[in-house]
């Protein structure tokens, strides 16, 4: 995607000496050019709100230097008294305050100096940016922007990495999940009143049974303990962890019912404790995305901490803006905690080549942060439209951010278990029926667009016939299908990398807790995986496809590394 180009003027800064000239330049939005050619259909409603995220160039020594700190499991980080080091400092933070707020927009500025955010009518952003904001339409669908190319102070420039909310150019992120959506019947429309979860709101297991309880999953479904018995689970379990004290932190553009969480919370008895974290807005529904993350989390780790990050995922700005917004939270609430092996979960994407530079930018930089300076292990669902992340059939491509090098990507699987929980039979999740893709053609895997091949992918299997030297998907994978939740008031059989992606964080927040009482450590990152690839650390997936790439030995682009064999991966995690 070409660049809009910079440009440098003059003009006086209103909030300095009016005869002290200026420097302005052009403020890189990085939208197609195509795109920007699109016919104007209407101006954007001077009253209409923008709410803009302006993430900040890191300084890449200290980066590097936290990175290295020394893992104290236990004990308090401080993270904050570095902030001024990794991020801006005060007197550049002044300076963009000095230009903002004389048009009465109050900036807030993240713990780590490195992400500011701030709402401003698109009247009162046009006449202080010298442009206009119009909506275009493009490609069949309509997304706003400034009509020529804001102009910052130049010292800005060279602070920003990126800026979001100025426009909605990307598609929206779509929900990695197959099955609960689909479903409709009468007893589903009789709830779909009850309450949704909101922030501040906190579960747990309820302390007497409640007659209302519903605990008959449909048969052929999976339920927790036959994740646990097929993947090692329950041997983690036996050695008394069970996720007390970790964290997973999830992360929802949907909401969840209250009435649905707490009856599988009974239903496993539920031990470990649930709270909710509105961002930006709450959302207005729930499609049972957020449901299947709870449920997955909390079936696998009775004992463990759930932070439910929330938004609306249905409004019209930008919503990767709301995305990052959350992942910042997690960044903020965990300043002092990177000591704490917390691990964080998420469900959505699109295509790659639908999503901005400056939206792909924003991400980036946050979960670089919460991976190297926080310590902290990300898990992205790999998609679900099999090799085609486009949802075209034929047309290769991958999802963001499961394709992101900070991340670890989770593809799917379509997982067996005996009578006896163990595992029975394992191959690649895919199915090709239908001529679009409704979430149902399988495990998301291909080579990057956006990305290189980063130095830590490296294992059997890596380098073959389809390698092009790109980020490659998926990392790992988890079961996909035929997975046991309870949504509107009713069991049924859900799937998808959704549920794949939560299966891996709980593992891995399971495996931190065994690490951090027994080595007094604990592993994060994606290059982790590669450097556990020995032994019995995972099953190797040889079976099926995803439509395009097949499973082979070793990595492949359906699966990846395989599905975890827990209590080995324990011991092989460095």
């Amino acid at each position: 995607m070409a660049l809009i180009g910079l440009m440098l003027l003059i003009f006086p800064l209103a909030a300095c000496d009016p005869s002290t000239a200026v420097q302005f330049s052009d403020l890189q939005l990085n939208i197609p050019p195509d795109a920007l050619k699109a016919p104007v259909v209407r101006p954007v409603p001077d009253s209409q709100k923008l709410h803009v995220g302006v993430t900040l160039k890191m300084n890449q020594d200290w980066l590097k230097k936290m990175e290295g700190t020394k893992i104290e499991p236990g004990k308090p980080s401080h993270l904050e008294d570095f902030a001024k080091k990794v991020g801006i400092d005060d007197q550049t933070y002044q300076k963009f305050k000095d230009f903002f707020s004389p048009q009465g927009i109050a900036l807030k500025l993240n713990k780590l100096h490195t992400y500011l955010t701030f709402d401003a009518k698109a009247s009162t952003l046009a006449k202080l940016l010298q442009t206009k904001f119009v909506v275009r339409k493009y490609n069949g669908r309509e997304f706003y922007g400034p009509e020529t190319a804001p102009k910052v102070p130049a010292f800005m420039t060279s602070s920003i990495e990126s800026v979001t909310g100025l426009d909605n150019y990307s598609s929206k992120p779509v929900h990695t999940l197959q099955g609960l959506t689909q479903q409709t019947n009468s007893k589903q429309q009789a709830t779909s009143s009850h309450q949704l979860l909101t922030s501040g709101q906190t579960l747990s297991t309820q302390q007497a049974s409640t007659p209302q309880q519903d605990c008959s999953p449909p048969d052929q479904t999976l339920f927790p303990k036959d994740v646990a018995g097929a993947y090692g689970f329950d041997r983690m379990w036996n050695k008394g962890w069970n996720g007390q004290n970790m964290t997973v932190n999830l992360v929802e553009i949907d909401g969840s019912y209250r009435d649905d969480i707490q009856n599988y919370f009974d239903c496993i008895q539920f031990k470990g404790h649930l709270s909710v974290v509105n961002v930006d807005s709450a959302p207005q529904d729930a499609l049972g995305e957020s449901t299947l993350d709870v449920q997955m989390a909390a079936g696998l780790a009775r004992s463990v901490n759930i932070k439910l990050y929330q938004t609306d995922g249905n409004a019209d700005d930008n919503v990767w803006g709301r995305v990052n917004d959350m992942l910042q939270r997690i960044l903020d609430d965990n300043t002092n905690g990177a000591n704490s092996g917390s691990v964080v979960s998420i469900s959505l994407g699109a295509p790659e080549n639908e999503v901005s530079q400056d939206d792909v930018r924003a991400l980036d930089s946050t979960l670089q942060q919460l991976t190297r300076v926080e310590h902290m292990s990300v898990f992205v669902a790999s998609g679900d439209c099999g090799a085609f992340g486009s949802r075209q059939y034929g047309k290769l491509a991958v999802s963001y951010p499961g394709s992101d090098p900070w991340i670890t990507s989770v593809g799917g699987t379509i997982l067996q278990v005996n009578q006896n929980r163990q595992r029975n039979q394992e191959v690649v999740w895919s199915d090709n029926s239908g001529n679009s893709c409704k979430n149902q053609w399988g495990s998301g895997g291909g080579n990057s667009i956006l990305f290189k091949q980063p130095s830590w992918q490296n294992a059997p299997g890596t380098k073959n016939q389809y390698s092009r030297g790109m980020r490659q998907v998926p990392d790992v994978s988890a079961a996909a299908y035929g997975l046991a939740v309870y949504f509107k008031g009713q069991w049924g059989a859900v799937g998808g990398t959704s549920a794949a992606a939560p299966i891996w964080a709980t593992g891995m927040a399971l495996v931190n807790q065994g690490k951090m009482q027994q080595r007094h450590s604990f592993s994060y990152g994606p290059q982790t995986f590669y450097q556990a690839d020995k032994g019995q650390a995972y099953f190797d997936i040889t079976q099926g496809n995803n439509l395009y790439y097949r499973a082979s030995q070793g990595w492949d682009f359906a699966t990846g590394l395989g599905t975890p064999n827990l209590d080995a991966f324990y011991s092989a995690a460095p």
